[in-house]
């Protein structure tokens, strides 16, 4: 079968639009909470629990979905799943907009639509890969279509929050912009050469080597663990998410959404940061550091929760335009990023290496539920916090408490294959 590459800058373009509708519609939605809170409307605790809820409906079909999505690209097109789930999300947003008339349940029932969308597109962007390119350049593939999507997740939530500013009193323009940005996507997938189906694949054969195949894992002293370890990360990173909003308008006194996003992006910077560093001091393997960097993730969240009690965080600030930069809190969620990449690149890496190359695959399917697991359960601890009155300054300290005794838990066996030089592969 001929490499199908004029597929390959399609699926570019359509991942960055589609991830970035993602995030923007989130932002969006959640952005109208800003000013229901300022207004009176909302209290900070039901501010926290709607933001909660909001954020947690994207994490949840890949929990229950996930091995109907994997089983559906592996046995159909994938270039008709990356559209069905475009598809799904224009539909899922269109419900978005019928709060505007009939409430805000229609915003949790269109977003988790577009939760359902984000779960049948994800395994398609992937697994197309090999299909429309040649091996020797799977790898680069991949890293371009991780970067593309990191650079829409940031791009998307700033949008979003900048079009929830600007269009506060005309939500219905910010919905308008998000089926375009969706349709924009769903065109690009048509134009796309379809690639072959396989009806071959079985359902019951597929679900019970994903079962075998995370029972494995979980067995797998090292390996088991490297999981824990991921889920972790993306525990503190949805955390994080879902707690800077209140945490931004309590106390740091953000005026707006734009301001509330850009926190984000100092902590991905950071991340981009550590994992680039991560990547090149570190050999493939080599996870005898891992738990210092989770304590040094610890450390810095029980700063995060400083900053409401030590005004020595809240000075010096840079007022540029609307622009509004406290630039120690800049400075803490930089190096929680810089260590949050020091301790999950080593992880991912590792648990690549030293998986069974023939499953590996099913591997990243297994870690894939893990994340979301972790994300959920993240979501969960916010619910909690605001349930027992914790501040969203607490949330920080309950974080570092667990992300602590989880890593004090973390003994990852020495590994019986040899490391392999930071930068290089086996």
């Amino acid at each position: 079968m001929p490499y199908l590459q004029r597929n390959y800058p399609l699926l570019l373009l359509s991942q960055f639009l589609s991830a970035l509708g993602d995030n923007a519609l989130l932002a969006v939605i959640v952005g109208q909470l800003t000013y229901l809170q300022q207004a009176g409307v909302l209290s900070e605790a039901q501010l926290r629990t709607h933001n909660t809820v909001y954020t947690s409906l994207l994490f949840v079909p890949f929990i229950f979905l996930a091995p109907v999505a994997g089983f559906l690209n592996d046995r159909h097109s994938k270039t008709s799943w990356l559209a069905g789930g475009n598809a799904l999300k224009i539909f899922g947003t269109l419900l978005c907009a019928l709060s505007l008339r009939w409430g805000p349940i229609w915003q949790g029932i269109g977003y988790l639509v577009v939760g359902v969308g984000a779960c049948v597109y994800g395994p398609a962007k992937y697994g197309i890969l090999p299909e429309i390119l040649p091996r020797e350049r799977l790898v680069r593939a991949n890293g371009m279509v991780e970067l593309l999507t990191l650079v829409a997740i940031l791009g998307g939530a700033i949008a979003g929050s900048v079009m929830a500013d600007r269009w506060k009193d005309s939500v219905l323009s910010s919905y308008a912009v998000l089926v375009g940005i969706y349709l924009g996507s769903f065109l690009l997938n048509l134009l796309m050469q379809r690639t072959p189906s396989n009806p071959g694949v079985l359902w019951s054969a597929n679900t019970t080597a994903f079962k075998d195949h995370a029972r494995q894992l979980a067995l797998a002293p090292r390996l088991s663990r490297m999981l824990v370890g991921t889920g972790l990360f993306w525990i503190c990173g949805a955390a994080m998410k879902i707690n800077f909003q209140p945490w931004g308008l309590s106390v740091l006194h953000l005026p707006d959404n734009t301001q509330i996003a850009l926190l984000g992006l100092w902590l991905s910077v950071g991340v981009m940061v550590g994992s680039i560093l991560a990547g090149r001091w570190f050999p493939v393997g080599q996870l005898q550091r891992t738990r210092l960097f989770g304590f040094a993730l610890a450390c810095m969240l029980g700063l995060l929760f400083s900053v409401e009690h030590l005004n020595l965080w809240k000075h010096p600030t840079i007022q540029a335009g609307a622009l509004h930069l406290i630039l120690p809190v800049v400075g803490l969620l930089v190096g929680t990023g810089i260590a949050a990449g020091f301790f999950l690149i080593p992880l991912n890496a590792a648990l690549q290496a030293e998986s069974d190359p023939n499953k590996l695959g099913k591997t990243i399917a297994v870690q894939n539920l893990v994340d979301n697991l972790g994300m959920v359960s993240a979501s969960l601890l916010c619910l909690f916090s605001v349930q027992v009155g914790i501040s969203a300054s607490g949330v920080f300290l309950v974080l570092a408490v667990v992300t602590a005794g989880i890593v004090a838990l973390l003994k990852i066996p020495a590994s019986t294959i040899p490391t392999t030089p930071a930068g290089k592969t086996r």
